[in-house]
């Protein structure tokens, strides 16, 4: 379920459950959770599925249950929209937080974020503007360059299309690591995705079957 990769000189392991740890800094970097887009969907009157906050913070869970994490870091689009305040979204929010009062959590705004208004302050998280710089990264929502650090980054959602025999394909999301811009695949449950291309100055890894693979 971990890929390790240096970058920067700066070792990352790469999460089949589409986040990063960065054990020198035993720090969780996590992009697009787009927390309570079902119930902003359904606060627009569309039937779409429940439980996506919930099983987003089961994995979360799980991450923190694994790794030994001091602060979490969200690559923007902490939550979806206005309607993503709903009562059931924020009360599981608030609950999960309540079972980790001292874990540090910091919002790198996004554009979702922006619509969605910041996060309740009783959650306790760290909101701030792009980029984030920490060691050789300039942590950011938008995959922009930045002139002086490499910039890890989420917004586009990206997946790869890994293609079998005749017409046979699978669609998967994927990390995709550049020279100075790399993309975080969107760690929510119900979110879409952005093909992304593999180059010889960009690795890209998919993941499946809870585990994170190369494409050759």
């Amino acid at each position: 379920m971990v890929c390790s990769i240096t970058l920067e000189k700066e070792e990352l392991w790469l999460l089949a459950d589409k986040a990063i740890y960065w054990p020198a800094r035993r720090c969780l970097l996590i992009a697009d959770a787009h927390f309570g887009k079902a119930s902003a969907y359904r606060s627009l009157g569309q039937p779409v599925p429940q439980g996506t906050t919930r099983e987003n913070l089961t994995k979360l869970e799980h991450l923190l249950a694994t790794f030994a994490c001091e602060q979490v870091i969200f690559l923007g689009d902490f939550l979806h929209g206005p309607g993503s305040h709903a009562s059931g979204t924020l009360g599981a929010l608030r609950a999960w937080r309540e079972r980790h009062p001292h874990l540090s959590m910091t919002l790198i705004r996004g554009n979702h974020d922006k619509r969605a208004g910041d996060p309740p302050a009783d959650l306790r998280i760290e909101v701030v503007a792009e980029p984030l710089l920490m060691g050789p990264f300039a942590l950011q929502h938008e995959p922009d360059a930045h002139a002086s650090h490499h910039v890890l980054a989420g917004h586009v959602h990206p997946v790869y299309r890994l293609r079998g025999k005749g017409r046979q394909s699978l669609r998967l999301a994927c990390f995709r690591i550049g020279r100075r811009i790399s993309l975080l695949p969107a760690f929510g449950a119900f979110t879409g995705g952005y093909s992304v291309t593999s180059s010889d100055d960009e690795q890209v890894f998919v993941i499946a079957d809870q585990n994170v693979w190369p494409v050759r």
